[in-house]
């Protein structure tokens, strides 16, 4: 009898240190990396780098100054260099910085043969493949919210698959990325990471990712109001409930940068 009572307890205390391992929430800080060398004269940059400019540097510092005040429990960074040097630079000033970890589901959308291209390049092959007269029609539509993030990268990966004028002669291999490719890998990359972090108590996570590729995920989790690129160290920041529920709290917030000026 004594033996079942005690299974019994230990049963009862497994099962009630597992629901309290779920019962945790976790808060994400996505961020997008400062600015870069190609975001300064304007060309393709998606799974293609350039490290960060001097603005770029600074304005990464100035985010981990004002975000000194929040306690985190993990760090985590795309694969590519401008997202890693982004997140090194928050944690620099912050008295314990995290160890950093990396995921290539983090990464910017694959923009294929039109990687470093000038952006007017890519944006206007993009505006004729989806029916536009000019990229600025496109990009008027966008700012109107009469297109979205997924018709956009869906036209990017069309032109594409036609070559480029720069590139002439030149066949698409495919690399350009669909909205599903890039929609299926932040939406997985987010949730294990929440989720690891619930595991382990839940809390804070800083997550530094791209542009594009945060519209995407914020498409995925139900909002459509963005219609114009997102700051560079903007944080959104988006709740991951008990109930393993993703909630958006805010979307490009600067006053992070703004209060660690």
């Amino acid at each position: 009898m004594k033996g079942k009572m005690k299974g019994v307890l230990l049963l009862l205390l497994a099962s009630f240190s597992f629901n309290e391992c779920f019962a945790a929430e976790v808060t994400i800080y996505l961020t997008r990396h400062g600015k870069t060398m190609f975001n300064t004269v304007q060309r393709a940059q998606g799974w293609s780098d350039t490290p960060l400019t001097p603005p770029g540097v600074d304005v990464a510092q100035k985010l981990g100054r004002g975000l000194q005040p929040v306690k985190f429990v993990a760090a985590w960074s795309s694969d590519s260099g401008r997202a890693r040097e982004t997140a090194r630079l928050v944690m620099q000033s912050w008295k314990t910085p995290l160890p950093l970890n990396e995921s290539k589901g983090l990464r910017e959308v694959g923009f294929g043969l039109f990687e470093g291209d000038l952006d007017r390049n890519m944006w206007g092959a993009a505006a004729t493949q989806a029916g536009y007269p000019s990229e600025a029609a496109l990009m008027k539509d966008f700012a109107e919210r009469k297109i979205r993030i997924d018709k956009m990268i869906e036209a990017i990966k069309g032109a594409e698959s036609h070559g480029t004028g720069v590139l002439k002669g030149i066949k698409s291999t495919g690399a350009a990325e669909s909205y599903q490719q890039v929609a299926t890998r932040m939406t997985n990359s987010i949730t294990d990471i929440a989720r690891q972090a619930q595991q382990q108590g839940g809390g804070n996570v800083l997550v530094v990712s791209h542009g594009m590729a945060i519209m995407v995920l914020l498409q995925e989790l139900g909002d459509t109001s963005l219609n114009q690129q997102l700051g560079n160290a903007s944080v959104t920041k988006i709740r991951y409930t008990d109930a393993g529920q993703f909630v958006i709290e805010s979307i490009g917030d600067l006053s992070y940068i703004r209060q660690g000026s």
